[in-house]
């Protein structure tokens, strides 16, 4: 089943702040080599945001450039991501015009923006935006009811207080049931970088029993924090 049209129309050119080849660094998928779509623009601004670079600029690229240079890394695996990649109506198409060409896509999006839109064959990345982050209210709680079990749902979490925010809203929405496909753990928890300590984490996961993936950024740790392009 295919979502949006994929032959030509009116949406040829999305603005791209860079594309890359490097190791996957979060979600189920974190350790595979992977082609990063990131296109420019965001509406939210979370203070702890890493990637403030892509709020602005950026080049326009057509869709036939942006699939000729994803296809030159010879890499089944590609991740659209922003900023905020579904602020752009071409970033749908883009989606369905890299899984005909038989790539596995993943999407990562901040959830603010309506999924529905999107080619069911993609996978789904959510990033659902904590209180510590400042955009809490910018959840669109409607898409959730859009998950599919090859979802995933993502928490980023600056204190105790965020923890016990995902806490809540993992056991309230049901989040387990919506996303997990066998046993694979599909609800990610991330620390802020350098901003809660990664053992607290763990040890608060463990001391609740939560049926969830605890996750940090690989492409940090090889490369480090202020690195672009990994």
């Amino acid at each position: 089943m295919s979502g949006p049209p994929t032959g030509p129309g009116p949406v040829d050119y999305l603005r791209v702040t860079e594309i890359f080849h490097s190791i996957q660094g979060e979600s189920t998928w974190a350790g595979l080599p992977c082609v990063f779509v990131r296109l420019t623009g965001c509406p939210l601004r979370c203070v702890w945001c890493d990637t403030a670079y892509a709020f602005y600029g950026g080049e326009k690229v057509s869709l036939q450039e942006i699939l000729e240079q994803v296809e030159a890394f010879r890499t089944p695996l590609v991740e659209i991501t922003g900023g905020e990649p579904l602020i752009h109506p071409g970033a749908f198409r883009l989606a369905s015009l890299l899984l005909d060409r038989g790539f596995t896509v993943l999407v990562e999006t901040s959830g603010a923006v309506d999924v529905s839109p999107l080619d069911p064959r993609a996978h789904k990345i959510m990033d659902l935006k904590c209180p510590g982050s400042g955009e809490e209210a910018r959840n669109l709680w409607s898409n959730l009811d859009h998950l599919t079990p090859r979802d995933e749902v993502k928490f980023v979490l600056k204190d105790r207080s965020d923890y016990e925010w995902a806490v809540q809203v993992i056991r309230q929405r049901a989040l387990d049931r919506r996303v997990e496909e066998g046993s694979l753990r599909a609800l990610l928890l991330s620390p802020v970088w350098g901003e809660l300590e990664p053992r607290s984490l763990a040890e608060w996961i463990l001391a609740d029993q939560l049926p969830v993936r605890m996750q940090l950024q690989l492409h940090k740790l090889i490369w480090g924090p202020e690195a672009r392009g990994v």
